[in-house]
């Protein structure tokens, strides 16, 4: 699998992307949302320090799990995240599309909170397609 997240990554650009995300959130601060395969193949595998990430999110972090440590980040709960009050917070899930519309329109419906793909395609079928025939 990580073989395809890295072809897949090196075939659309990622570094372009990054480097351009990186400007656009320089001096603002980040949650991460989403902490699965891709985002940790990413975070193993590129520099993020110039994303101010503040802290990482997922539906699988509790309430009792704020503040802990994972993936080298402070871990939210996605019910605190306005509590950080973050200027951005990066969707870092295959399946981004519907994520970043089910934030922006229930958790971030009437804040300043901006919310934007780590990745630029959608590609959960294709992970999908590809994690089944394992």
């Amino acid at each position: 699998m990580s073989q395809y997240f890295k072809d897949y990554l090196k075939k659309n650009n990622f570094n372009k992307h990054l480097k351009k995300l990186k400007k656009l959130v320089k001096n603002k601060t980040v949650i991460v949302y989403g902490t699965g395969m891709l985002f940790q193949f990413i975070n193993d595998n590129y520099d993020l320090s110039e994303l101010n990430i503040i802290g990482i999110s997922d539906m699988k972090f509790s309430k009792e799990s704020e503040g802990q440590e994972s993936l080298g980040y402070k871990i939210i709960p996605k019910s605190e995240i306005l509590k950080y009050n973050p200027d951005y917070v990066i969707v870092a899930s295959e399946n981004y599309i519907d994520l970043i519309e089910n934030l922006e329109l229930k958790l971030f419906k009437d804040t300043k909170v901006k919310v934007l793909p780590l990745v630029k395609k959608n590609i959960w079928n294709i992970i999908k397609i590809i994690w089944e025939s394992v």
